[in-house]
């Protein structure tokens, strides 16, 4: 960004030429972010997960794409609190091609037609209440978009499951950043008013869901 240095070929290998180059450019020797490096990481430990979990078949190809949509729009929107509608768009036809490759119309019409089908509009239902009761001061209406994709990809019990997870793990991030703020060790300004980006909690527990398969009928079992 410092030079407008075009890069070459054994500049762009993920991971390995962040730490080959010592986090600076070889053009002008200007530090690159570190977001880079961690992004990468974070997507290299995502696709082995996903491999683990799903083979080595085409169905894996489809979600590695929707993996790499997710966390490009995640970081988008903790950088800018934003979701941009392209890529949440995109998120969601993939995440429809995926339902109906999963539940395929030849399939018997009662397991087409169950609550699986309706789980996108459920979920975004949800959010876009609390989004339009707070004139979007509680939540974005790109999160209720987010939902939509969820839904669709993961079903009504996986999907329930996921934003619940991400309430939980929100509430748990904004708790300890207010309580390492109040002994001096983040220079954050925050409060219980604050706005927190909430699609990177979305996604995050999207990805725990699809990696684990846990759903809200696994936490029931498990309490029985």
């Amino acid at each position: 960004m410092s030079c407008g240095k075009v890069l070459r070929w054994y500049e762009l290998i993920p991971l390995f030429s962040f730490l080959m180059l010592g986090g600076k450019c070889l053009g002008c020797n200007s530090k690159i972010s570190r977001q880079y490096f961690i992004v990468e990481l974070i997507t290299a430990i995502i696709f082995a997960g996903l491999f683990l979990r799903f083979g080595l078949t085409p169905m894996l190809a489809l979600y590695l794409l929707i993996s790499s949509l997710l966390i490009a729009m995640s970081v988008y929107d903790f950088k800018h609190k934003i979701i941009p509608d392209g890529m949440v768009y995109s998120f969601i036809l993939l995440s429809v091609v995926t339902f109906f490759l999963v539940h395929p119309i030849r399939a018997p019409l009662n397991s087409i037609l169950s609550l699986d089908l309706f789980a996108g509009p459920i979920l975004f239902a949800f959010f876009a209440f609390f989004w339009l009761v707070s004139s979007g001061r509680w939540m974005g209406f790109g999160d209720a978009k987010l939902a939509i994709g969820v839904g669709f990809l993961l079903g009504f019990s996986g999907g329930a499951y996921a934003i619940m997870l991400a309430f939980w793990i929100g509430a748990a991030v904004s708790l300890i950043l207010i309580f390492l703020q109040k002994i001096k060790i983040s220079k954050l300004k925050l409060s219980i008013k604050s706005e927190i980006p909430f699609a990177p909690f979305i996604i995050l527990a999207l990805f725990i869901q699809l990696l684990t398969s846990w759903n809200i009928q696994s936490i029931i079992n498990l309490l029985k």
